[in-house]
């Protein structure tokens, strides 16, 4: 496949994470969730093919598609935190901790943003927790983008001098909102095609490439 990027100009000083899609491999879980959740609120239960369907699509379409009203949608979230909060921790996806550790080597300082409670992601990280310096867990009512400014305070970083990492057309959006640089995965939630169409500074399908694009050196392939 032709590569679907160009390397950063200069390694980012901060770099901010997604969790879910990015970092581990929560996706079968969040579909048993989610069936969990439409049998206990009432919206649309869906089969595995339409759930594949939907992963090419904008958030607030998938919820249209499960005929979620607005008003449920703080008390599913919630409902889904409590679960995964209960759950094993979803696995990594290979390479997530060599990359990690290679980062904060470089000197990269790690953000991660997440909807999870921090203490889901940091069982799930495992020690590579230690390698993230800002946490930004749990629901926040002002959006990712917002959350994005608050770590650049935070951070003493300018937008210019970071960049985003993350698996769906909500983190580009919110990346461009913030004025950062973004990078799409495509082993995450949203399809490939949806997420090209969304227009990321990279979209990027191996754990290789994207040390590659934040300026790594691509000779040592991340290991599990």
């Amino acid at each position: 496949m032709p590569r679907r990027w160009h390397r950063l100009p200069a390694t980012p000083r901060l770099l901010i994470l997604d969790f879910d899609g990015t970092l581990v491999d929560s996706r079968p879980w969040f579909l048993l969730a989610l069936d969990d959740a439409a049998r206990r609120f009432g919206f649309r239960r869906i089969t595995a093919e339409e759930a594949e369907a939907l992963r090419g699509l904008p958030t607030r379409a998938i919820l249209r598609a499960l005929r979620v009203p607005p008003w449920q949608v703080p008390m599913i979230a919630l409902h889904l935190r409590r679960l995964a909060a209960q759950a094993p921790p979803p696995p990594l996806f290979p390479g997530v901790p060599d990359l990690l550790a290679r980062l904060r080597a470089h000197g990269v300082t790690l953000g991660l943003v997440t909807s999870n409670a921090e203490a889901t992601a940091r069982r799930a990280l495992g020690a590579s927790a230690a390698t993230i310096t800002h946490w930004s867990c749990d629901a926040s009512l002002f959006g990712k983008a917002a959350r994005f400014r608050t770590m650049l305070r935070r951070a003493s970083v300018a937008p210019r001098d970071a960049a985003a990492i993350g698996d769906e057309i909500r983190d580009i959006e919110a990346a461009r909102r913030a004025g950062l640089r973004v990078a799409a995965v495509t082993w995450g939630y949203a399809t490939a095609e949806a997420l090209a169409a969304a227009r990321p500074d990279a979209l990027i399908d191996t754990m290789d490439d994207l040390a590659d694009w934040i300026g790594l050196d691509p000779a040592t392939p991340t290991r599990g």
